[in-house]
């Protein structure tokens, strides 16, 4: 009998609905991995008691019996990101000022994953607010990476993707402003899915400035990524910006043969990259070449410092007016970290002027994009610039002797699909000698999911690297 922690979710999803495992088996699989491998690793937060989950699970028996079948997730253990309100669970965004908050309200695709037949569990963990792609906070403390308990999980959907790579939950939501759904997926062999920007609709306070931050699913494999978002995604008028229904649940894996696949590598040097990552990421892309596709290098043809400015004054933008009530108490103020405080201050009194700066530079780049996708089918590009680092840094300093000058810039390669809106798979690409993973980024055209998500599942299929599961 297969271990039920090690199915992926399709499988799952099958077993469960066949009746191999009852919904209380499933339920309890996880409870025990959990009691093991979370206090290790500490991704799981909030975890709601274990008689309560049971009894939840054995309504979905019942429902089953009765030939009920709520879903794609009916019974299966479910942990939301904890950047994201789900009723009755605590959401401390990772912060100590919402350390005891319980919202009495589902974020949208919340919602639609309860409705799916979730159980949820409890949360996951993030970094505070979400800012900084390691995942610790004053109220959880930190997410370690199961492939190496020293080194970090990345983030901000840290929590999420080493929860998957411990195998303590079947699949996972996350969200993206700067990488957050693809350097995890990099730091711990698994698949994060950064849908185009609109695809899963959201209850933000503020409805039409925020454009760069999306919700998507991540997971151990490709088929449970797209079943994924076809729950969390499509229109929802409490979010104007929100797109309509596509079916993501029945992708075919691409015919990568003659696909035109641009390598951006590192902008001819404007990156700074650890020693391996690039080499790493090459190597995988010799298994695109080897089915047929034609992997051509591209040239730095946007100026990508000019690509920052416009990155950063966006971001201090949005981070300081979120974030400007819980600021100006000083009491809440001191207990914030000083990265948090850092983006509130250069954003507090930007001129309109200088935002509306930022935005000419961010559609610029779009249309430079579009220039590529008319010579390139796919772009890609690493997932990160680093290997997972040792879990005590805040964030690194410096990559290959160049200094980094602020506390995500080591983590610039991401922002390029972001500013663009594009729809990005984030890839595993293998291990490098120390035994730590890293990833590339599939990114496909404006509004391109699902033939991004068929690519990722013809790539999955010439790649070995997502059954090597961590030893904890």
């Amino acid at each position: 009998m297969p271990d039920i922690t090690s199915l992926s979710a399709t499988q799952l999803s099958e077993a469960i609905h066949a009746r191999q495992f009852s919904c209380v088996a499933v339920m309890q699989a996880f409870l025990d991995r959990i009691d093991k491998v979370n206090p290790a690793i500490d991704a799981i937060v909030s975890l709601r008691e274990s008689d309560v989950l049971i009894a939840e699970a054995a309504a979905a028996d019942r429902a089953l019996d009765g030939g009920d079948s709520w879903g794609f997730l009916h019974g299966m253990p479910f942990a939301v990101k904890d950047l994201s309100e789900t009723k009755g669970i605590r959401c401390s965004y990772g912060s100590a000022i919402y350390r005891d908050f319980a919202p009495d309200f589902d974020d949208i695709h919340v919602e639609r994953i309860r409705a799916a037949g979730a159980i949820f569990m409890g949360k996951t963990n993030v970094p505070e607010k979400g800012l900084g792609s390691h995942t610790y906070n004053p109220v959880f403390g930190t997410t370690r990476n199961p492939y190496d308990l020293s080194k970090s999980a990345g983030g901000s959907s840290g929590g999420a993707a080493a929860a998957l790579a411990a195998r303590i939950l079947p699949v996972a939501d996350g969200s993206d402003m700067m990488g957050s759904l693809r350097n995890p997926a990099a730091f711990n062999n698994v698949i994060g899915f950064r849908p185009s920007f609109g695809r899963v609709p959201s209850l933000d306070n503020e409805l039409y400035l925020g454009q760069l931050s999306v919700t998507g699913p991540m997971g151990r494999d490709v088929a449970d990524v797209a079943s994924l978002l076809n729950i969390q995604s499509g229109y929802d008028r409490r979010d104007p910006m929100s797109l309509p229904k596509e079916d993501f649940s029945s992708i075919r894996a691409a015919d990568a043969s003659g696909l035109r696949i641009g390598w951006l590598a590192d902008f001819d040097g404007y990156l700074a990259f650890e020693d391996g990552v690039l080499e790493l990421c090459e190597a995988a892309l010799e298994r695109l070449r080897s089915a047929g596709a034609a992997v051509e290098k591209v040239g730095a043809g946007f100026d990508m410092s000019r690509l920052w400015r416009g990155w950063t004054c966006y971001r201090h933008f949005l981070v300081a007016n979120s974030n400007a009530v819980d600021y100006s108490d000083p009491s809440k103020r001191a207990l914030m970290k000083p990265e948090l405080v850092w983006e509130i201050e250069q954003g507090q009194g930007l001129p309109a002027g200088d935002v509306h700066a930022a935005s000419v530079i961010r559609s610029d780049w779009y249309r430079y994009v579009l220039t590529l996708f008319e010579r390139h089918d796919f772009l890609v590009l690493p997932s990160a610039q680093v290997f997972p680092f040792d879990a005590h840094l805040h964030w690194p300093t410096e990559i290959a002797g160049r200094r980094m000058d602020t506390y995500h810039r080591w983590m610039e390669v991401v922002i390029g699909p972001t500013m663009a809106g594009l729809p990005v798979a984030a890839m595993p690409a293998g291990f490098g000698d120390t035994g730590l993973p890293a990833g590339i980024q599939i990114i496909g055209p404006p509004r391109a999911d699902r033939a991004v998500l068929e690519l990722a599942l013809a790539y999955q299929g010439l790649i070995d690297w997502l059954g090597r599961a961590p030893e904890v």
